[in-house]
């Protein structure tokens, strides 16, 4: 049985295929620069945008998992991930496999209270608007019987090796570095996050459970959760430090968004930030069993494997610059 990862390279896709491994599965890694990872079964250059390339990375799949990560710019949003979908789509039906489609929470729009399955898509940005179509394509190859399929959606996460969450960029690579931390418009509200090894274990269990497809499922991700200010003191007692962190308001943001392009594409987002951003996966919990990592273990994992890299990275630098010292010539001090 062949699980193919269209997409490998991010934290979820690491942590997947760790987990598929130690479950006994064979894994494939497709994309346009995939690297071999530990007990991968062999690794396809592809580019997931192409239908034929797509054909070849999925055939002889059972299971298809759709991790793919595009540049966060709308244009490459608008002109690939229709693309992207309908090829997976396309493939999976060639190769007879089932298909698993990693998803966020951009099709909701603003929410007042929890985010649920059932919750309507109802997208109040350009890129929501872009997710709301590509799901509701798959939703709809679900109702007709022509694909067995999942969707498995993520709050925002976080975790040891997720180096584009935002939780990681803001919080944890500031204080690694020592620098104050950074927070989103409003620290004072309640954010959910969602722990990358749960999110990973979580794909295996819906792949390995024959009633869990042709479904949509929130994975696994602690209930409770903090506000900014006291997720970024958590963070802070782990590494021992004060937590001293800067609050960006939208003025600010919207005067980078001029000079930064990361900024300008993140800033119609913001609202996810404003208001309180409730993630519920209870529907997961009851199902299977399975309690997320709460937000007080995950943070201290996930310090600690910063703390660790930088320690490993402080190593390597001290012994560069000891061989440097041995190498240097002797100085000649006669005159």
């Amino acid at each position: 049985m062949m699980h193919t990862i269209l997409g490998a390279g991010g934290a979820i896709g690491s942590g997947l295929v760790t987990e598929l491994v130690k479950t006994g599965h064979q894994v494939r890694l497709a994309g346009r620069n995939p690297a071999m990872a530990p007990g991968a079964a062999e690794i396809i250059v592809a580019d997931i945008s192409n239908l034929n390339e797509t054909i070849r990375a999925v055939s002889g799949s059972t299971v298809v998992y759709l991790l793919v990560g595009l540049k966060y710019d709308l244009k490459v949003w608008t002109e690939l991930w229709p693309l992207i979908m309908n090829n997976t789509i396309e493939a999976c039906k060639r190769a007879n496999a089932r298909l698993i489609f990693f998803d966020n929470v951009y099709m909701y729009g603003k929410v007042k209270g929890e985010m649920t399955e059932e919750t309507p898509f109802n997208p109040c940005s350009k890129k929501g608007d872009i997710r709301a179509r590509i799901a509701t394509s798959l939703l709809n190859e679900i109702k007709t019987g022509s694909l067995n399929a999942t969707i498995a959606r993520s709050a925002d996460f976080y975790g040891p090796g997720a180096k584009n969450s935002v939780a990681n960029m803001l919080v944890f690579d500031k204080f690694s570095k020592g620098s104050s931390a950074l927070w989103l418009v409003n620290d004072s509200v309640p954010h959910s996050y969602t722990f990358t090894p749960d999110a990973a274990k979580s794909l295996v269990m819906l792949a390995e459970s024959e009633t869990s497809w042709n479904q949509t499922w929130h994975v696994p991700t602690a209930g409770h959760p903090p506000t900014g200010k006291e997720f970024i003191h958590m963070v802070a007692k782990e590494f021992g430090i004060k937590p001293n962190y800067r609050k960006l308001n939208r003025l600010l943001l919207m005067m980078a968004s001029l000079f930064d392009s990361n900024v300008k594409e993140s800033y119609e987002m913001l609202y996810q930030s404003e208001a309180e951003y409730i993630f519920d996966s209870s529907k997961f919990s009851k199902a299977f069993g399975f309690e997320p990592t709460s937000y007080a273990e995950g943070i201290e994992i996930t310090s600690r494997a910063y703390i660790q890299n930088h320690q490993t990275d402080q190593r390597f630098l001290d012994m560069q610059q000891q061989n440097s010292l041995e190498k240097r010539p002797e100085m000649n001090h006669s005159f």
